[in-house]
């Protein structure tokens, strides 16, 4: 039974990676999890531990904006999933449970259009590679069945993020022969416009360092910090430091308080 379905998930993964002629990648698990689960949208995070994390797929406009949203908040059903171990399910985000559990969060997702939300850590054993997420625009938990495809799909999506780890680190990925349609992809199948979404941040982070006077954490909090107040986009405010269009001050020396 679990072999039969275990087969049936691998052949809708690989039959998503068909479509774009592609190798098969955990983008593809995020893709295909969404008709199989039956889901309104799903987005993967690629990370090392407990760390933020880097966007990997989204499946719409409001994947990537529910994903962004946790990552500049620093609260949701993927960082608990991350932090635990654990699938975290939300199936009504309107819930007060919901509301005091993610304060910021829930009602933002809700405004974005989400309900529900089920983040599935990709973990094998003691590595945490990322987050899988699923969302929907009506409130109601998984089925039973549909709980258990996800927990496959998962499953799946870690090896093949692993898989494409292993690949990038033995130089697989600048070899010649690669399959036709995948150029442009990143590690794990991450395409060309998330792969700008991630250097821009990661680039303004390390600018911040710079400006601040601080270490690579705390520029990222300061980041999060800066585009939570002043409600941006955290790849909105990234991309206005690059482009050197906005500076952020170091915080005033508490010392000087007071001194004439």
């Amino acid at each position: 039974m679990t072999d039969g379905r275990s087969a049936r998930i691998w052949s809708l993964i690989a039959a998503q990676a068909a479509r774009h002629g592609g190798r098969v990648s955990a983008a593809d698990a995020c893709e295909a999890a969404v008709a199989a689960v039956d889901v309104t949208g799903a987005w993967l995070i690629a990370a090392n531990g407990e760390q933020a994390g880097h966007l990997m797929r989204v499946t719409d406009q409001a994947s990537e904006l529910l994903a962004e949203l946790q990552l500049t908040l620093g609260e949701g059903p993927g960082p608990d999933a991350a932090a635990s171990g654990g699938p975290v399910l939300a199936s009504d985000l309107d819930e007060m449970e919901a509301v005091r559990r993610w304060p910021a969060f829930a009602p933002a997702a809700r405004q974005a259009g989400a309900a529900a939300i089920f983040a599935f850590p990709l973990q094998l054993g003691a590595i945490r590679t990322g987050v899988m997420s699923l969302y929907r625009v009506r409130s109601g938990p998984l089925s039973a069945f549909q709980l258990g495809d996800a927990l496959i799909f998962a499953d799946t999506a870690t090896l093949l993020l692993l898989d494409a780890q292993d690949q990038t680190a033995g130089g697989a990925a600048g070899s010649a022969g690669g399959p036709a349609g995948s150029a442009g992809a990143g590690p794990g199948g991450q395409p060309a416009d998330l792969t700008r979404h991630r250097a821009e941040i990661d680039q303004a982070t390390g600018m911040l360092t710079e400006q601040l006077g601080v270490g690579i954490a705390e520029a990222f909090i300061r980041l999060r910090a800066h585009a939570y107040a002043h409600d941006r986009r955290l790849s909105d405010l990234a991309r206005d430091i690059v482009a050197r269009r906005l500076r952020l001050l170091p915080d005033p020396d508490p010392r000087e308080d007071g001194q004439a």
